[in-house]
């Protein structure tokens, strides 16, 4: 070999060297956008956030499916390496989610969660196994997400804060291998930034106006969107609706060729009110179907509202069974006993007695008055009350006048958030009742301590933000 041609071997050989473990990490190191958890977020925060935008159009520009399959594409496509469950309607929809999740995680699967929004901690919208990502986890999905977005983002058509959001679920879904994610919507349905999957069913829960300003002020209107999570062939399970709402998921069902059941038509389903000295006021449901069968079922969830939406989470439990999981009934029921949600009809104090809840439609409102009234006994109730500007606010106002002995209006740190004098002045006109006004959260607190008694109970609702607020005043939450 001459001294020319040792030469050429010693450089090819140099050439198709692996770099060592140690180079690798100094790469990764100086490819990394952040190196802070505080960055990371603040990154993701500057992004286009329509839940917090005050004037907005909903259109294919606003919420583009093209956009989010651009960036899933850059990622790998991670939507495409799980099974999924989809689930869309008004309300309910993160309860039923929660339900379904803890009763095939308690038969040994691995089970992915994803919600919106949030009330005190981001990492709340997405959990494996009941545990919510970590700040690691995080900063290092954002890493990876960056320079896709920062691509897209030069030729103007950079993602959205929940684009990013759901690209970032589905990418740690894929990473973790999960067995199924649940996944509901967070925006009605045929241009959500979830309606890229493929799942294996598809959940409807119960349909009510809500996002008007975006959705349309129709019960037809609206349920038109959430229809379009509706696939072809892909079986659909939904709850007794509105007859408009049925007739028009009947239709898009129809044309799809997807099998649509009805729990209570369909599907044997029946529930019923008691109280125990056990488990105090709860409901009981039954649901019967050729491969199922709950008998008596304590739902975990106080509320009617919560009754109809764990039978649409057991029917949903059955048609996986047809889709190859498997599941046993009695492990499944083990799982949805120890069910409990942040923000719905939970107590963050008892001296006094405050109550907070995320319903923020006016058949949430009714359904939350209804539940306190079978659930927690009281003498005399204070409502603190707050929404934002793209909600049914004389819908929500009307039903409060039905529970609360006194009202008080304040408004959250949203940007939407209504001004409380709006509100109170709104509220006189429907009922000519007198209520107070308070600027801030803690002020409203205050009054309402002022006014009652040890057996009287104060509840905030109207929106995740304000009682994300009022869990933070009362105590901090952790992420690990």
């Amino acid at each position: 070999m001459t001294t020319t041609t040792k030469r050429l071997t010693r450089t090819r050989s140099k050439a198709n060297k692996k770099p060592s473990s140690v180079a690798v990490e100094k790469v990764k190191r100086k490819s990394k956008a952040f190196r802070t958890y505080e960055q990371a977020l603040k990154y993701l925060f500057d992004r286009t956030d329509y839940e917090r935008q005050q004037r907005l159009r909903y259109n294919v520009t606003t919420f583009d499916l093209d956009r989010m399959h651009a960036l899933l594409k850059g990622l790998g496509n991670p939507h495409k390496k799980a099974r999924y469950v989809h689930i869309a309607g008004t309300k309910g929809k993160g309860s039923t989610a929660t339900m379904l999740a803890r009763m095939i995680e308690a038969n040994g699967y691995k089970v992915g969660l994803y919600t919106s929004p949030h009330v005190t901690s981001l990492h709340e919208r997405i959990t494996i196994n009941s545990t919510m990502i970590t700040k690691k986890a995080m900063i290092e999905l954002i890493n990876r997400l960056h320079p896709v977005v920062e691509k897209m983002a030069r030729k103007e058509n950079a993602p959205t804060f929940f684009e990013i959001m759901t690209a970032l679920a589905f990418l740690y879904f894929a990473d973790q291998k999960v067995d199924l994610a649940i996944v509901e919507t967070g925006l009605g349905g045929r241009l959500d930034s979830t309606n890229v999957i493929n799942p294996e069913i598809v959940g409807i829960t119960s349909i009510s106006i809500d996002h008007q300003n975006l959705l349309g002020t129709t019960i037809d209107s609206i349920t038109k969107e959430k229809a379009g999570v509706i696939k072809e062939g892909i079986p659909v399970v939904t709850v007794p609706q509105d007859p408009i709402a049925m007739r028009v998921l009947k239709r898009y069902a129809t044309a799809l060729k997807a099998p649509l059941s009805v729990t209570g038509r369909d599907i044997d389903f029946s529930y019923r009110f008691e109280s125990s000295r056990e488990h105090g006021p709860h409901n009981r449901i039954c649901l019967t179907t050729a491969t199922s069968r709950f008998e008596h079922l304590r739902v975990p969830l106080p509320g009617e509202h919560q009754a109809i939406n764990c039978g649409l989470a057991l029917a949903m439990l059955d048609q996986l069974k047809q889709r190859g999981f498997v599941l046993d009934d009695s492990k499944a029921i083990a799982g949805l006993s120890g069910v409990s949600l942040i923000g719905r009809m939970e107590m963050i104090c008892n001296d006094p007695r405050i109550l907070v809840d995320t319903a923020h439609n006016a058949a949430s409102i009714q359904a939350l008055i209804q539940a306190i009234g079978q659930h927690i006994p009281y003498d005399s109730m204070v409502i603190i009350f707050g929404c934002n500007s793209d909600k049914d606010i004389r819908g929500m106002l009307t039903q409060l006048q039905y529970g609360a002995d006194k009202v008080i209006f304040t408004r959250s740190n949203s940007p939407k958030a209504v001004y409380p004098q709006d509100l109170a002045d709104l509220y006189t006109e429907i009922c000519g009742k007198m209520c107070q006004t308070a600027l801030s959260l803690r002020e409203a607190v205050r009054i309402a301590k002022n006014a009652v008694s040890r057996e009287d109970l104060i509840c905030v609702t109207g929106s995740f933000y304000l009682v994300g607020q009022a869990k933070e005043q009362v105590g901090n939450s952790s992420v690990p």
